[in-house]
């Protein structure tokens, strides 16, 4: 009896994913046209995702990356390090090209940054004013009607990836971005909900955010061999991200608003 109800209990929780998913691609296109105005650009839709390290775009950003590019958006990547905390930072940069080949990014549309004032440290504190002058001038180079990073807590609590937002909202704050750009950034959640994979589908769902994106099955195996290209940073724990990590099945977002206040500089 136990059993049957376990069974029943699990197969309508199966439903209720593919029902989510099947949903969430149509309406996935809807809401970047309603936020980034694509009726107006068409096929023309420019979309910068700005990371700290390599391997930030498959570990965070991976399904966003991946609907984009079905919603046939052009994705761009600035990172702004070559990961070169152990001195493999040419290493780290090649595997970043291979993973973006995975995900649907050409190495025309991919920038990183090799700036000595930039480490690869979490103790390091990057300079608020020497990051956003950088994403500024990227923003300008280019038409970008949208861009995406990491939220103040910056998903692992990396200084690096903090620091990024930090740049970005005081680039929002001091009226710097283009009219025509918006910022967005990935939702922070807790450790449980982060860590009980695709189960946490439906939750993100039904919270309120500004852009959710999910990937299916094929996705998900799009995304876990774009991590698997970073060769250099498949240590054991690793591969239990790639299996348990909500961030490789799931991403959401929240506006960066553009308004009065003025972070500190550092």
């Amino acid at each position: 009896m136990y059993l049957l109800l376990v069974v029943i209990v699990v197969a309508a929780y199966l439903y209720c994913l593919k029902c989510i998913y099947y949903r969430h691609r149509r309406s996935l296109k809807h809401g970047i046209h309603a936020l980034t105005k694509l009726n107006t650009y068409g096929s023309d839709m420019n979309c910068l995702v700005v990371t700290a390290h390599p391997d930030d775009e498959c570990m965070f950003f991976g399904p966003t990356i991946i609907r984009l590019v079905e919603c046939n958006v052009n994705v761009h990547l600035l990172c702004l390090s070559e990961g070169n905390y152990y001195n493999q930072g040419a290493e780290r940069k090649q595997e970043l090209f291979n993973s973006c080949a995975k995900l649907g990014i050409p190495s025309s549309r991919i920038t990183i940054l090799n700036h000595k004032n930039l480490p690869d440290d979490p103790k390091a504190e990057w300079r608020v004013s020497l990051v956003s002058s950088i994403i500024v001038k990227h923003l300008r180079a280019h038409t970008f009607h949208m861009a995406l990073t990491f939220d103040g807590r910056g998903v692992s609590g990396h200084s690096n990836h903090v620091a990024i937002y930090k740049a970005v909202r005081h680039i929002a704050s001091t009226h710097q971005l283009p009219n025509d750009c918006c910022l967005f950034s990935l939702v922070t959640v807790s450790l449980l909900r982060k860590y009980v994979s695709f189960l946490e589908l439906p939750l993100s769902w039904l919270l309120p955010s500004v852009l959710c994106c999910i990937i299916g099955s094929k996705g998900y195996r799009q995304c876990k061999a774009a991590m698997l290209c970073h060769r250099t940073q498949l240590v054991w724990f690793r591969y239990l991200y790639v299996t348990f990590s909500r961030y490789m099945f799931v991403n959401t977002f929240q506006m960066i608003p553009r308004g009065p206040k003025v972070n500190q500089m550092y």
